[in-house]
């Protein structure tokens, strides 16, 4: 392990999830998964509807492309809807239109309360790049960009992997691989020479199922053991932990 950074002495790349990651946004988007489904399910079964809970987020939600977060979830309780199209009105009861219910509340809370970094994380991918290795930022969310450019922290990645490129290479999103397996590709290293830093379960999967050389999960919210058991070699709750003063 090097001393300065945590890491093995053979990464050379570090591959950065946003929400939860390098945002405070996680919160964010665990709201507005809830109201949206309370919302829908309240509607189909009527006030004893059984709610979202923080657990359905971590399970089904978390870290997945919007739609298949939509599916996963749907599954869970048994239900069904229509597939429809991604320019599906919000309203619309199908998988799309609940992705882009989900996609305008948080948005709206995004405009209302703005967007605050890990301030750990900044220092330590600072820190990174001072060390010679490369960065990426690998997330779902189609909104990566704004969100970084809000925070002025898109200039500290050489390479940006998010739900629109994501969509673009038709790449399938996490638990699978392929989108840090795709930001490896892009910086030109080897996996087994990159390092994932995840919060989410499905972020975890996508490290091990990946071999990727390093997988660091960020426990923001008490789930250690989970982050350990999906495929983490180390659990942090802060970056900073890890060492690193660029």
């Amino acid at each position: 392990m090097t001393t300065q950074l945590g890491l093995p002495d053979s990464i050379r790349a570090c591959l950065f999830d946003l929400d939860g990651v390098v945002t405070k946004t996680a919160v964010v988007h665990a709201a507005a998964w809830k109201e949206t489904f309370d919302a829908f399910l309240r509607e189909r079964d009527g006030a004893d509807f059984r709610p979202f809970t923080g657990s359905d987020y971590d399970e089904y939600v978390d870290g997945r492309p919007r739609a298949d977060g939509v599916r996963s979830f749907l599954t869970s309780r048994g239900i069904e809807l229509p597939e429809g199209g991604p320019d599906d009105p919000a309203d619309a009861r199908t998988v799309n239109g609940l992705g882009n219910r989900k996609n305008e509340l948080l948005l709206a809370k995004i405009r209302t309360d703005g967007v605050e970094p890990y301030e750990g994380t900044l220092r330590y991918i600072d820190a990174v790049r001072a060390a010679g290795l490369a960065t990426a930022i690998v997330s779902s969310s189609a909104n990566t960009r704004d969100v970084l450019h809000s925070i002025d922290a898109e200039r500290l990645f050489d390479v940006r992997i998010d739900g629109v490129v994501a969509r673009n290479r038709k790449l399938p999103g996490k638990p699978r691989p392929d989108t840090f397996l795709a930001a490896a590709r892009d910086l030109g290293v080897e996996p087994s020479r990159a390092a994932v830093f995840e919060d989410a379960l499905a972020g975890m999967d996508a490290g091990r199922s990946g071999h990727f050389g390093y997988v660091v999960g960020v426990d923001r919210v008490g789930q250690t053991d989970a982050l350990y058991a999906h495929g983490a070699d180390r659990v942090v709750k802060d970056l900073a932990e890890l060492g690193g003063q660029a």
